[in-house]
């Protein structure tokens, strides 16, 4: 059976890498991004993960962390207890409560078109969907249900807008 051409060809040193460089590119390389910049900033590289997540007082094994009742036949129900471990950086548990405790908005918008288009639909055809999927300047082609979802997300997202606008669609009372 013949042989790979330079198979048997001796290696030879590349003066022109920098071997420490590629080392930390590797390491860099193979350790993961941690994106949560509380958990980043109090992390130990000299640690294992286990360790780690225990100093922070979190759970790297949920399954350990919470006491789980054993029945069983022949005795009574046991309680395993859970590890007891000391947290040497509770602040970082504070600071992800902190950050799970924050109202966030919702920044979920619709575009200027669709929301013509949504004013329009709602004035000519009030809540008959059959009847707007039928119409002419229905551009999308929905059907009634994708039109129904347009409309529930636009009342969603943009409430005092779609208010007033149907507050000025109701018939105003005539004063004489």
């Amino acid at each position: 059976m013949p042989k790979a051409k330079k198979s048997g060809k001796r290696k030879k040193f590349n003066y022109n890498l920098d071997r420490k460089k590629m080392k930390k590119q590797a390491i860099k390389k193979c350790k993961p991004r941690i994106e949560n910049s509380q958990i980043r900033n109090a992390w130990d590289d000299k640690k294992s993960t286990s360790r780690n997540l225990q100093d922070m007082g979190l759970a790297f094994d949920p399954n350990r962390s919470l006491p789980i009742q054993k029945k069983s036949l022949t005795r009574e129900d046991r309680v395993t207890k859970a590890p007891v471990e000391t947290v040497t950086k509770p602040y970082v548990v504070n600071q992800l409560e902190e950050e799970a405790n924050r109202l966030q908005k919702d920044s979920k918008t619709l575009s200027s078109d669709l929301i013509e288009y949504a004013q329009y639909m709602i004035r000519e055809h009030k809540d008959n969907f059959k009847e707007m999927a039928r119409d002419e300047k229905n551009y999308y082609q929905d059907t009634p249900k994708q039109i129904k979802r347009k409309l529930i997300e636009y009342q969603r997202c943009h409430k005092e807008h779609y208010n007033t606008f149907m507050s000025s669609l109701a018939p105003q009372p005539i004063v004489q």
